[in-house]
């Protein structure tokens, strides 16, 4: 059975919408487990050139507040049913973008109340991080390096 990791983290308030971290990181779970995983940067904007093409979504906030809400409303399903039925554990970077944001601890909730694991990286002191996202947290790293190897030792040996 193929693994599914769910790629959560700052995308609104993110440089480059965080795909960097995600890219990397899909590619690493690919490679070395032989792991799947939703992108949301990636997801999203496929959804949104298809399901609405020429709409700046986040433009859409200040200039058709109502279209902007239905959008992330569709959005927030999507994301979540992911969550829920198809991914087996949540990677989350949670940094500033994250903070500001508020899909990312939408997302940690979903998977808690869904008894999904939550490995957390840590890209903020611990004790600038809402209790709220520490409580959905399974583990906590301290960099990329030390998730890969909790995942190597965990799912490879």
């Amino acid at each position: 059975m193929k693994l599914n990791a769910y790629l959560s983290g700052g995308m609104e308030y993110a440089q480059n919408n965080g795909a960097d971290w995600r890219v990397e990181l899909e590619s690493w779970l690919k490679r070395e487990l032989r792991h799947g995983s939703f992108n949301p940067v990636k997801a999203s904007e496929r959804f949104l050139s298809s399901r609405y093409p020429g709409i700046d979504f986040r433009a859409a906030k200040s200039d058709d507040f109502n279209r902007h809400k239905e959008i992330a409303a569709e959005i927030v399903r999507l994301d979540s049913s992911e969550i829920i039925l198809h991914s087996d554990y949540i990677i989350c970077y949670y940094d500033e973008s994250a903070q500001r944001g508020a899909g990312t601890k939408g997302e940690l909730t979903v998977a808690a109340l869904f008894g999904k694991p939550v490995y957390l990286i840590k890209g903020m002191p611990i004790a600038d991080m809402p209790s709220w996202v520490i409580g959905c947290t399974t583990e906590m790293f301290d960099d990329f390096e030390e998730l890969r190897k909790f995942l190597r030792d965990k799912f490879l040996h």
